[in-house]
C-alpha cells in the first residue's frame, strides 16, 4: 500500500477531508484496482474482522459494492434488511446498531433515508468507547461520500491510470446537472471537486436548485441572463449555478448527470418528465457544447430517456457509467481498509 495520510475513525462527510486524505483514498484504491485485475481477487487484509451493512433504505449498487469489497478483503459480512428485522417490532435504530456491536462488528456501513442517522450511530459508538467505525453509505439529502470518491477515482484514473491524484482536476470544468435539491451525491461531489481545484457548474431548473448551497457562497452576482454566478468559500476554484443547461455545458471536460429522485419530491417541481428531458436531459447533440473528449457520469440508477438518452448512456466513447460501478468496488475496499487496518 502507498504511504498514507489518514486521520478518520469514521467517514460521514467529505467536508473535513484534506487534499492528502483524498490522495490516500485514490492511491489505495488504485492498489486494490490492481488486485481486482488478478486471477485471485482476494487479499487477507481484514481477515477476522466483521463488516455489517446496515441498509435501512433500498439499494442495489452501493450495498452490493460494499459487500463485495468486504469479501475481497476477507472480512466477514453481516447484511441487515429493515423489512425483515426487529425494527418491525419496535426496535430503535441505535438498539439495532448495538445488537450488531454485540456480535463483534468492527465497521458499520450505514444507509438511511433520513439525514444524520450515520452520525447518530457513530456518536453512540464513540460514547460507548468502542473501536467501531461508521461509514456513511448515503443519508437522506445530506451526503454520499463513497459515491463522490468513486466518481473522483473514475475521473482521475481516466486522466492518469498509474497515479490518480486530486491535482489532476485543477482547472477542469465539471458540470453537475439534474436534481440537485434532493441529491446527496451532488453535495459530496461539491466538497471533493472544490478541493481539487476544479471549476464546478451546477445546472437545474430553479425548483431543483436548493438554498442549501448558499453555505458554499461568499459572494453573489446576478447577471443579465438571470443566472447566479457564485464564488465559493475558496479563492480557487469557483462554483457556478445556472438555471439553463447551455452555459454549464459550454467547454465542459466532464458532465455528471443526476437522477430525478421522485420518491423524495414532496411537491410538483417539474411540469413533466418529457419537458425536463428536452431542457436538461443529456444527449449526443447537447454534448456538442462541451469539449470534444468530454465524458459523462451518472451515479445510478438511471431513468433512461429522462436524465440521459439511452443512446448516450450505452455509448462507450462518452459514457463512464459502467466504469463508475467497477471503480466503486476498489474505492470501497480502500475505505474499509483505511478504517479497519488499525483494528487488527
Amino acid at each position: 500500500m502507498p504511504t498514507t495520510t489518514w486521520n478518520h475513525r469514521h467517514v460521514l462527510s467529505l467536508a473535513d477531508f484534506t487534499a492528502a486524505e483524498y490522495d490516500t483514498v485514490l492511491q489505495t484504491a488504485a492498489s486494490f484496482q490492481e488486485v481486482l485485475s488478478r486471477r485471485t481477487k482476494k487479499v487477507p487484509t481484514l481477515q477476522g474482522q466483521v463488516v455489517a451493512n446496515l441498509f435501512f433504505e433500498s439499494s442495489t449498487r452501493t450495498r452490493s459494492s460494499f459487500e463485495l469489497a468486504a469479501k475481497r478483503l476477507s472480512a466477514d459480512t453481516l447484511n441487515f434488511a429493515a423489512a425483515t428485522s426487529s425494527m418491525t417490532k419496535g426496535e430503535t435504530i441505535l438498539d439495532t446498531a448495538k445488537t450488531y456491536l454485540a456480535m463483534g462488528t468492527d465497521i458499520m456501513v450505514v444507509r438511511h433515508r433520513e439525514a444524520g442517522v450515520p452520525n447518530a450511530i457513530a456518536a453512540e459508538m464513540d460514547r460507548l468507547g468502542v473501536r467501531v467505525s461508521v461509514l456513511n453509505a448515503g443519508d437522506g439529502q445530506h451526503e454520499h461520500p463513497s459515491q463522490a470518491l468513486l466518481d473522483l477515482f473514475t475521473i482521475t484514473t481516466l486522466i492518469n491510470p498509474d497515479r490518480p491524484r486530486l491535482e489532476l482536476l485543477k482547472g477542469k470544468k465539471i458540470a453537475i446537472v439534474g436534481d440537485i435539491l434532493h441529491s446527496r451525491v451532488a453535495r459530496s461531489n461539491i466538497w471533493s471537486l472544490i478541493a481539487s481545484g476544479a471549476e464546478v457548474h451546477l445546472a437545474a431548473p430553479p425548483t431543483l436548485l436548493p438554498k442549501f448551497f448558499a453555505e458554499f457562497i461568499s459572494e453573489e452576482v446576478e447577471d443579465k441572463n438571470q443566472e447566479l454566478k457564485v464564488k465559493s468559500y475558496s479563492s480557487n476554484p469557483q462554483l457556478f449555478l445556472h438555471w439553463q443547461l447551455e452555459p454549464a455545458l459550454q467547454n465542459a471536460d466532464f458532465v455528471m448527470t443526476l437522477r430525478l429522485q421522485k420518491e423524495r419530491m414532496t411537491a410538483y417541481l417539474l411540469p413533466s418528465l418529457r419537458e425536463y428531458h428536452q431542457l436538461f436531459g443529456i444527449t449526443h447533440t447537447k454534448l456538442q457544447l462541451c469539449k470534444p473528449n468530454v465524458k459523462v457520469l451518472h451515479p445510478g440508477p438511471v431513468n433512461r430517456g429522462v436524465e440521459i438518452s439511452s443512446e448516450l448512456m450505452d455509448d462507450p466513447e462518452f459514457s463512464l457509467i459502467q466504469s463508475q460501478v467497477t471503480s466503486g468496488v476498489a474505492v470501497r475496499m480502500a475505505l474499509l481498509y483505511l478504517l479497519g487496518s488499525g483494528k487488527a
